[in-house]
């Protein structure tokens, strides 16, 4: 289907690879953390700058499933093109499929998926910041609403499946870096998950 096709290469528009070379001239893939994605370019390139590309981001997965459901297209093909909005991120065309992990991207298919998500999303995320002052690992764990969220508010098993396949896309892929972050904190958990500052960053 069209949709599904126009959904990968959605998903692929390389937004954190071409923000970081205009404004700073690096491969945002190659800096920091070495992800494609808007925290990095948070502590690469800048605040507003990040919050760019995190706002194109979740622009991306949320047209992809968009354009879908704008075609009428049964809820499974809209899922499928959340999916395939992510793969096209981690593994863009135009970069030779060298992406990012689709975090954000997520954020923007399970809204639209979920509306409640709008609110209870940035709730959660925001706790778990106050918590840990640690931007990833608090966006990451408030990805565990969506499941409860479309199987309570939405009454939707098949959404509540669905978000949980869709969240383990970007997290089976970060698992290098949780334990590239683990070696930098010398051993210590507790330096990974909980951190002294915002600025904080293994």
């Amino acid at each position: 289907m069209l949709s599904l096709v126009l959904a990968y290469f959605i998903g692929a528009f390389p937004s954190a690879y071409i923000v970081a070379k205009l404004r700073r001239g690096i491969d945002i893939r190659n800096v920091g953390s070495r992800n494609m994605g808007a925290m990095n370019v948070f502590y690469k390139v800048g605040f507003w700058w990040g919050m760019l590309v995190l706002g194109l981001d979740i622009g991306k997965g949320a047209l992809a499933v968009g354009i879908a459901i704008w075609s009428g297209t049964s809820l499974y093909v809209q899922m499928a093109a959340g999916v395939i909005a992510v793969i096209g991120h981690n593994f863009p065309v135009y970069l030779k499929f060298r992406g990012g992990k689709g975090g954000a991207s997520c954020i923007g298919i399970l809204v639209v998926l979920m509306p409640w998500g709008v609110i209870i999303y940035p709730a959660v995320f925001g706790i778990l910041l106050a918590i840990t002052r640690f931007p990833t690992l608090s966006y990451s764990l408030a990805f565990l609403s969506f499941p409860f969220i479309g199987a309570f508010l939405n009454h939707s098993i098949a959404l509540a499946v669905f978000s949980v396949i869709l969240i383990l896309l970007p997290g089976l892929r970060y698992i290098p870096r949780i334990v590239e972050m683990y070696r930098k904190a010398g051993g210590s958990w507790k330096h990974v998950l909980m951190r002294r500052g915002l600025k904080d960053r293994l």
